[in-house]
């Protein structure tokens, strides 16, 4: 095929692609456009940001320093607090729910035993069910054993992930061999030795992802800890902020001043998940297995 020919049909397949391609800038402005917001308007106080301003651009005074002082200042300084409580959360929270969906999905996938068809169909079942219609069972459950207002009533609830489980073992059934694990046996491996030598590299982009997927939830987890938490020292951020925020709508003018360090609150409470995303994305690799069998 000559040089021309492509160039023809580059020409006849580039109209096609400009819906597209008009269709992801959208997106990519639908998305972006409340990040940049909350970026503009964490940089003004209160009288730029109800004073007529534009909106999308920065006031002629950058006010990051004195919101950023009047942030971890602000009520005793509890936003750092509700920060450290996040923290734990989604430490607590997304790496126990990592290990047992690897665990659980690794196992579905590998093993076979009575009941293991009921009871992935169990699974599913249960990635059909919203987690917010689970929230009022689970308060009445912990309550009945006095857990309602402990760390515990955050944390336990979100180690349960079917949806890594189920992710795990579409994962783990797709890219590890059986002839893999069944090499590692006949070496002399057992169980163990072959899951941990030989599945969990090959099962580490999984791993990631639902590492990555389980502490954005539980970072990002508002109803839970609602309805569980009454002390405001335990609050997540999420719930903290919307505390904050309600405050400043009930009080009207008076809580203006709020509003400046609710927004910087709410552009800080998302950086360590940015920075999660950066420093894992190299882990999201693929192939792994790509001639492990030759």
């Amino acid at each position: 095929m000559s040089a021309t020919d492509i160039e023809r049909r580059r020409a006849r397949r580039t109209p096609r692609h400009i819906p597209l391609h008009l269709v992801l800038a959208l997106l990519v402005l639908y998305f972006l456009v409340p990040f940049w917001w909350v970026i503009v308007n964490s940089s003004k106080d209160s009288a730029a940001l109800f004073g007529g301003t534009n909106a999308l651009w920065f006031a002629p005074h950058l006010n990051y320093g004195e919101n950023l002082a009047q942030l971890f200042t602000y009520n005793g300084g509890l936003y750092a607090r509700w920060l450290a409580n996040s923290a734990l959360y989604a430490f607590a929270g997304g790496i126990g729910a990592t290990v047992l969906a690897v665990l659980a999905g690794y196992g579905f996938a590998t093993y076979r035993f009575a009941g293991r068809r009921a009871g992935f169909s169990i699974l599913l079942g249960a990635v059909m069910v919203p987690t917010t219609a689970l929230v009022m069972p689970t308060f009445i459950l912990f309550s009945q054993v006095n857990l309602t207002n402990t760390i515990w009533s955050v944390i336990l609830p979100t180690l349960l992930n079917p949806f890594g489980v189920f992710l795990m073992n579409l994962y783990a059934r797709d890219a590890l061999p059986e002839e893999l694990l069944d090499a590692a046996r006949v070496d002399g491996a057992g169980e163990f030795k072959a899951f941990v030598k030989v599945a969990l590299p090959i099962l580490r982009p999984a791993i990631v992802t639902v590492l990555l997927l389980s502490v954005v939830s539980s970072w990002n987890n508002y109803f839970l800890p609602l309805a569980m938490l009454t002390d405001n020292r335990l609050f997540p951020v999420t719930v903290g902020i919307g505390l904050w925020q309600s405050t400043a709508s009930t009080y009207g003018a008076a809580g203006t001043n709020l509003w400046s360090i609710i927004i910087l609150g709410s552009l800080v409470s998302i950086i360590p998940l940015i920075i999660a995303f950066l420093c894992l994305q190299r882990y999201w690799r693929g192939g792994l297995t790509v001639g492990a069998l030759k």
